[in-house]
């Protein structure tokens, strides 16, 4: 999954709500369910997502979403071969950049 998201040093739930083309209420809940996205809050209380968060949001929407994982494997997932499951969900997410870039270059043609 290619989201469209500028480079910034935040991001709010609603903006990536839109991006992933879920409800707020899902990152929300997720937010509560792993504990590897932490994102900040401000003054009002809302969440503030970093690059960082993005990238592990993408992971479980990976997992749960494209993989079928269900809430529970994905933590498992994730504690066990955390860094195994990165480096290979870093070249997926590669691999469709560079897919989405050939396709492009063909319909050009």
């Amino acid at each position: 999954m290619h989201l469209d998201l500028p480079e910034k040093r935040y991001y709010t739930i609603g903006e990536l709500a839109t991006a992933f083309d879920v409800n707020t209420s899902l990152i929300r809940f997720w937010d509560k369910e792993f504990d590897i996205l932490k994102p900040k809050k401000n003054a009002k209380g809302n969440r503030m997502f970093t690059p960082e968060d993005v990238k592990n949001l993408q992971l479980i929407y990976h997992l749960v979403k494209e993989r079928g994982f269900t809430l529970e494997g994905a933590k498992v997932h994730l504690k066990e071969g955390q860094k195994k499951t990165l480096d290979k969900f870093e070249i997926i997410r590669k691999l469709e950049a560079i897919k989405t870039s050939l396709l492009n270059i063909k319909n050009e043609l």
